[in-house]
Order: C-alpha cells, then sequence, then structure tokens
C-alpha cells in the first residue's frame, strides 16, 4: 500500500467511525491508532494509564486488521480467567466473536469464532499448541497487560515460542513495570548512559495526560497514622507510630497492627471512608461505590463484619478462590451497593466503573500492586467525579501516592539497583499476602492502634495537619463535595489547608498568652495530669508542629523527626520522655 493509501486509511478510519463496530475513539487512541496504521509494525507497544481505554483501542486495532485482511484471527492473552470474559464480552460489542471458554485440552475452537482468549498460565502450559495455532492462520496476537509475560521465565519462553509465527503483536499495560532482568517478549530496549537496557514504548499515554484530558479522575489520597502497639513472643511490649522513621521490622509490624480487624484503626478508617461515600453519594454520584482491599480471606471476612456494623447492609465479598468472584464482582458493578471487600481479585483491567471510595487495607506495597489497586478507582464516567483512596500513613505508599503521575519503563541489567522505594526489599514480609501465618507473624501480638487523619495527598502534595478521628477538622476533609474539576480540588484543598493552620495558629497563640497570663494560679488550681495524658498531649503538640514546618519547608515529616533526634537526641517519639518531647517542641519552635 503507498503512503497516499495509507494516508487515507487512516483519514477515513478515524473520520468515519461508523466504518468499524467500536466505539468513538478518544483523542490518545485517534494518535496512537494513526501511528499504528501508518507503520504498520509486527510489534507495537501501547503504554496508558488505567482507565483510559487500551481494550477500545486494541479492539479498533484488532477490527482494522480484520477488515483489511492483514490478519485472519485473533488471540488476546490475558493475567486472569476474570479478564478472559471480560476481553470476550467487550470484542463481541466491536463485532469480533472471540472464544473466551477455549481450553487446551480442546486444540480447536468453532469457526463462528474469529479468534480466542486465552490466560499467561494457559499458554506456558502447553506453548507448541499455540504455536501451531498462530502459524495455521494469519494472526495478531493482543498482549494485555504485557508485564505478566515477565513474571517468570517460563511464561516469557513460552509466550516467545507460542507467537513469534504472529503476524502482528500488539502488547499493551497500564502499569509500572516489574524491576527485575527477565526481559518481556517482544519489548524492544533501548541502551541507557549506564549500561543498562530500558524498554520503548511506541505510544505512551500517562495519568496525568489523561486527567488533563478528563480521561480519569483525580484521586484524593487521605492517609491514616495512629500510635500501634504490639507484644512479642518474649512478651515484650513496644509502641510505634506510623509514619514516624522507624525501621523495616517496626514498619511492618506497626503496619500489621493498624490492619488488625480486631484493633481501633480499621473500624476507625472504615467509619470516616462510609462516611466519605455518603458525602459523594448525595453530592452528585449517586451510586458511588466503596472497595475495601484485604489482604486475605481472614480479614476481608473480619472487615466486611465490621462494615455490616457500620452501615446496617452486608458487603459483598470476594475472595480469590471463589468459583463465582468473577459473578459477584459483575453483579456489584451493575448494583448500587455500597460495598465490597476482596482479595487479590479486583486488580488490573477489573472494569467497576462506579468505585469512587477506596480502602487500601493491605500490606502489599510494590508500584506494580499499588497502580492496579488504585486503577480501579480513576475510570471516568462524566466530568467532576473524584475518587478518595484511604491508606495507611506508611512512607512507601505515601511515595507511591505522590508519584501517582510517575511513568515507569522496564529496566534490564542496572547495575547496583537503587533502594528508591520502588524496589523495596526492606519490607519483603509486609508484601506477603498469605492466608496463613508465617513464624515470623505469630511471634508478635498485636495490641491495638488508634487511627488519626495524618495527611491529604492530592497531585503529589501534602494538605492538611493532624486530625483526630471524628474530629471537625476530620470531617472537613471528609466532606469535600462529590463533584469537582482537578483545579477545584486543589484550589478546595489549599483553602482547608489554611482555615486549619491558621486555627492551629490562634490557638497556639491564645493558648500561649493564657499561660503567660495565669502560670501562677494554674499551677495552684490545675488537675495534676497523668504521665499518659502528658505524653499524649506533647505528642499531639509535636506532630502539628511537624506538619506545620512540613508545610512550611516542603520536608518530609520523617526527616523533620529525624533532624530533631539528631539535634536533640533521643528515641523515637513513640518512646521518648515528657523531658524530650518538651525539648523538641521548644527546638521546633526555634526554628
Amino acid at each position: 500500500m503507498s503512503e497516499a493509501q495509507v494516508d487515507y486509511s487512516v483519514r477515513s478510519v478515524l473520520s468515519d467511525p461508523s466504518q468499524a463496530p467500536s466505539r468513538p475513539l478518544r483523542a490518545w487512541q485517534r494518535r496512537a491508532l494513526t501511528r499504528y496504521l501508518s507503520g504498520k509494525p509486527q510489534d507495537f507497544l501501547a503504554v496508558a494509564t488505567p482507565g483510559a481505554g487500551k481494550t477500545t483501542f486494541g479492539l479498533r486495532i484488532a477490527s482494522e486488521l480484520l477488515a483489511d485482511r492483514t490478519v485472519d484471527s485473533v488471540t488476546v492473552v490475558a493475567p486472569t480467567e476474570h479478564l478472559k470474559h471480560q476481553w470476550a464480552l467487550a470484542a463481541g460489542g466491536a463485532g469480533i466473536a472471540l472464544d473466551s471458554n477455549f481450553r487446551n485440552g480442546d486444540g480447536v475452537t468453532s469457526s463462528d469464532y474469529q479468534g480466542v482468549v486465552l490466560t499467561y498460565a494457559q499458554v506456558a502450559a502447553h506453548p507448541t499448541l499455540h504455536r501451531v495455532r498462530t502459524e495455521r492462520r494469519k494472526t495478531l496476537v493482543i498482549l494485555d497487560e504485557v508485564h505478566h509475560a515477565g513474571d517468570a521465565k517460563s511464561w516469557g519462553d513460552a509466550v516467545r515460542e507460542a507467537f513469534t509465527p504472529a503476524v502482528r503483536r500488539l502488547a499493551l499495560t497500564g502499569t509500572p513495570f516489574r524491576s527485575d532482568d527477565s526481559p518481556i517478549p517482544f519489548i524492544n530496549y533501548e541502551p541507557d548512559a549506564d549500561g543498562s537496557l530500558r524498554s520503548r514504548a511506541d505510544h505512551s499515554y500517562g495519568y496525568s495526560d489523561a486527567l488533563k484530558d478528563g480521561v480519569v479522575r483525580p484521586v484524593v489520597f487521605l492517609a491514616y497514622s495512629g500510635e500501634t502497639r504490639w507484644r512479642t513472643s518474649a512478651g515484650d511490649e513496644y509502641s510505634a507510630r506510623l509514619g514516624e522513621p522507624l525501621t523495616a521490622e517496626q514498619t511492618a509490624r506497626a503496619w500489621r497492627t493498624a490492619l488488625d480487624p480486631s484493633g481501633e484503626w480499621i473500624p476507625s478508617v472504615l467509619q470516616a471512608a462510609d462516611t466519605r461515600l455518603t458525602q459523594l453519594r448525595k453530592g452528585g454520584i449517586p451510586d458511588a461505590g466503596g472497595l475495601v482491599i484485604a489482604s486475605d480471606h481472614v480479614t476481608a471476612k473480619a472487615y466486611a463484619k465490621t462494615l455490616h456494623h457500620i452501615t446496617g447492609v452486608e458487603p459483598v465479598v470476594v475472595l480469590s478462590d471463589d468459583p463465582k468472584a468473577s459473578g459477584r464482582i459483575a453483579e456489584f458493578s451493575e448494583s448500587e451497593d455500597r460495598w465490597m471487600v476482596a482479595v487479590r481479585m479486583v486488580s488490573e483491567g477489573v472494569d467497576v466503573p462506579r468505585l469512587a471510595v477506596g480502602v487500601y487495607a493491605t500490606s502489599a506495597s510494590t508500584p506494580l500492586f499499588f497502580a492496579q489497586a488504585i486503577g480501579r478507582f480513576v475510570r471516568a464516567r462524566r466530568p467532576g467525579e473524584t475518587a478518595s483512596v484511604f491508606l495507611p500513613s506508611v512512607p512507601v505508599l505515601l511515595e507511591l501516592a505522590s508519584q501517582l503521575e510517575a511513568e515507569r519503563d522496564h529496566v534490564l541489567g542496572k547495575p547496583h539497583r537503587e533502594k528508591d522505594g520502588w524496589d523495596d526489599e526492606l519490607l519483603a514480609e509486609a508484601n506477603r499476602s498469605r492466608d496463613e501465618p508465617g513464624e515470623e507473624e505469630k511471634a508478635f501480638t498485636s495490641l491495638g492502634a488508634d487511627a488519626e487523619l495524618d495527611q491529604v495527598i492530592y497531585d503529589g502534595s501534602s494538605f492538611g495537619t493532624a486530625a483526630f478521628g471524628t474530629s471537625e477538622d476530620e470531617q472537613d476533609y471528609l466532606g469535600l463535595p462529590g463533584l469537582l474539576e482537578p483545579d477545584q480540588v486543589r484550589a478546595l484543598l489549599r483553602q482547608r489547608q489554611e482555615e486549619q493552620l491558621t486555627e492551629v495558629a490562634k490557638r497556639e497563640s491564645a493558648d500561649k498568652a493564657a499561660k503567660a497570663a495565669k502560670a501562677d494560679e494554674e499551677a495552684q488550681q490545675r488537675k495534676p495530669q497523668s504521665v499518659q495524658e502528658r505524653i499524649h498531649g506533647l505528642r499531639k503538640e509535636l506532630n502539628t508542629l511537624v506538619s506545620l514546618h512540613h508545610h512550611r519547608t516542603r520536608k518530609p515529616h520523617g526527616m523533620i523527626h529525624n533532624e530533631l533526634r539528631r539535634v536533640c537526641g533521643g528515641p523515637p517519639t513513640a518512646m521518648a520522655s515528657v523531658e524530650q518531647l518538651e525539648e523538641r517542641i521548644a527546638t521546633l519552635r526555634s526554628w
């Protein structure tokens, strides 16, 4: 085909959607389609943020290639059984009949189908079978969430073996690539200055671009901290505050303590999330739904009981070993139920557009898992919809929330892989999602944790100061209007923060004046505080001052606490004495 013919074909396809049965394309999809049809590449990688419409783009490519007889058959490879059926349903809407019930034992499918949908595990189980199928007909292979081909060397080898004979291969992904050194088949890599190899996408469409275009929702993260307490198998009791600089072991145990369904942290956060869900439903999103992402079956069922107690309605529970899980997700998507609790089932590609509130109640902290989870809440349906995600105030999660717009390629052979928060080995224990506790987990018992709103993260910036659960400050943030444009979200958060900081400054000034005027009288009349009350008040005052200093200097909370410990000496805040806390408060005021 000549260049003129290509140009005419591209123009006619883009200007006349009636030529193809698929829905009208978004701007990024039109640009990517133009590039694809103009270049006619055998391999093409499209990276687009979750919710941007990768499936629609892939099916449009398939429609064009089937229409001009470039290919006679389509094979889609997806990560899960659920996504197989979702792809087949979407393909049917685009006029392409795909068999999502195909099994390796079948060998062939009905001639009424134009192709099949497989899982990566299915391909790995019998790559030769799929190679023969690919060789028999001119085939387009769509590799959905292609990073899964790098999950294991055997999977990558199987994908390469099965689909090397394909006429065309279209790779799609919407989440950060894994950080191992397993090359992903049919992905182009280019050398970096340091000698490593970096993947090259043929078309990229990031979250920030999609947000500007109104394709995805803005996400507001509400990070909750709090004092956590646990006991070791030796009988020693410890306490630590989420969000403060801690050792890897302390962070993992404080995190798991907060997520313990028998403690106070989870009920407080679930109550706050349900309040936010109610606000969204009253404020313009009447069918808004909520999702709690749990680590295992036991905690998922316990969280469901807590939600039932809070709302009076049993939430939908989706477990990874439930054969009806896909059906439950589909029913929830079409219903107006308030809450769903899921374990490792609501991942990439699972489409529940009405999800608007999330609770990240899992210890998984890899960039890939986090991106998959947040991707469930960003799908836009109408202008002004926002999403709210509640999460523990843990440094690695705060970093991921702040870098939601970051784009990350797959890098091979990078020497001395950097510990930049993306490749988090220190929290390996906290990352595990197990239904049975390991020996390490059995060796400690959570004693409880309280919850308070630590900060609100939006567009990479932090807003607000510490606010205890059910306080007016917390309610101000939970009561944000449901329908807001991205710039309105930012402006309103800034306004709320300024009001909160002004109120804090007024209270501090009033307290200081009152103490100076009535110091002697109060010393005589004031009822002596217990050590516990005194320490609790000083910790609250210190954390408020740290928040104020953070907003003035943009330094992370943890860095400020570390500087105070360096200057004043002493242990972490959770173990500091009254005298040490007072010294840190005085030092911070002097700054």
